[in-house]
């Protein structure tokens, strides 16, 4: 038994909830997928579960080996991984891949093993990381915005103009989030706001230039102004349809819910195993489910800011915050698109919706905020983990930066 929980180091808490949610999200995995089997008549709801099932496995067998890195290599592996990221942005958007029929330029089909890689999530955890890595170094503040826009703003500006055009949801986030960072490591406000004006600008003369050039580049302009239009008319039934059968569904659990498996909304809700699972579990499960679907989330982003506090290497400090705060803004943001807070943006529901890239990015962002967390427990912040180890190509990359 000791050996077992040997392998699980670091948080109990957090380790407890990610399994509760993994364990759970096979229950409305396997019921939703019987819109898939049965409706569009793709695949069978066994073969979505063992599916999801080899998804889990393998995206443990990453969290567990992650979680058991030093976690200042991280910084090394960063560097590393960043030009691989920017290249497979690029690839991504150079094949356009269309997948049944519909605009996917923003996956990769993995060939034989009939699943799409999705490299804006894989450039995220590595330019949040990156991020992390070169503001830990410290004296940001006195940094001018000549002398930090190429190891600073470039990778910013580079991985979030490539995202952007296929995935908006995911570049904003992704620009939220390393702003955010920028400004708790107290970098100067003037250069930070204009970085912000800057992007909002281009963001602005990008849309104009696709709704005057559509077949310019490859953009999804008018799948975005099409969802805001449509959530700006919330009574409208025309171009509503995925909003519409999402209420209907979070009507129908009520307090309790219709229970497991027995949705009806699964059959008429288009992406009810991914983007709208929310709205499938509160009809099976009802307010109840619901309700504690979002406290698992709310303890996990407490244990993150617990890990935060407790480390005081800036390194760990500034990983935990980056990679573990997108976690749960994901999972709040799917849930509000289910509940038509927001327009629909195509954010999964994290370690509960179908779907590889995802779930093995959450993994690896997880694991890497346990092996912090393992650190605290093993009592290496005594020692300084940012020492350059020698005989560690990965430990002298991270301080040659």
């Amino acid at each position: 038994m000791k050996t077992v929980l040997a392998l699980f180091r670091g948080d109990r808490v957090l380790w407890g909830i990610i399994a509760l949610l993994a364990i759970f999200s096979f229950l409305p995995v396997y019921s939703s997928s019987t819109n898939l089997a049965y409706v569009i008549g793709k695949g069978t709801p066994t073969g979505y579960l063992l599916k999801h099932l080899f998804i889990m496995i393998f995206g443990f067998g990453l969290l567990i080996a992650i979680h058991r890195i030093p976690y200042h290599y991280f910084k090394g592996i960063s560097i590393l991984m960043l030009p691989v990221a920017v290249l497979l942005l690029l690839y991504t958007i150079a094949q356009g891949t269309t997948i049944d029929g519909a605009n996917a330029s923003r996956w990769i089909r993995i060939p034989f093993i009939g699943l799409s890689f999705q490299s804006s999530t894989l450039a995220s955890l590595t330019l949040l990381t990156y991020m992390a890595t070169f503001l830990s170094k410290g004296k940001i503040q006195e940094l001018s915005f000549g002398k930090s826009f190429v190891q600073l703003w470039l990778p910013i500006l580079t991985v979030v103009l490539l995202i952007f055009p296929s995935n908006l949801s995911t570049a904003a986030l992704l620009f939220f989030m390393c702003c955010t960072l920028i400004y708790v490591s107290g970098y100067p406000l003037k250069y930070l706001f204009g970085i912000i004006g800057t992007g909002l600008v281009l963001a602005t003369l990008f849309i104009l230039f696709a709704k005057a050039f559509p077949d310019a580049v490859p953009n999804r302009v008018d799948t975005w102004v099409s969802r805001i239009e449509n959530f700006s008319k919330a009574d409208a039934s025309d171009g509503n349809y995925q909003i519409e059968r999402a209420k209907i569904a979070v009507a129908t659990g009520g307090l309790v819910g219709v229970g497991a498996g027995k949705s009806r909304m699964k059959n008429f809700l288009p992406q009810s195993s991914s983007d709208f699972i929310y709205a499938i579990i509160v009809e099976e499960w009802g307010a109840v489910g619901g309700v504690a679907l979002i406290l698992l989330y709310l303890i996990m982003w407490f244990r993150i800011v617990v890990i935060t506090h407790k480390t005081s290497n800036p390194f760990g400090k500034l990983l935990v915050m980056g990679i573990g705060t997108p976690i749960i803004l994901q999972a709040f943001v799917n849930i509000a698109v289910a509940l038509q807070v927001f327009p629909v943006t195509g954010q999964t529901l994290p370690l509960i919706s179908s779907g590889g890239t995802s779930a093995w990015m959450t993994c690896i962002a997880l694991g890497m905020i346990l092996s912090v967390s393992r650190a605290l427990e093993e009592k290496d912040t005594t020692a300084s983990p940012t020492a350059v180890d020698h005989n560690n190509p990965l430990s002298v990359l991270s301080e040659t930066l």
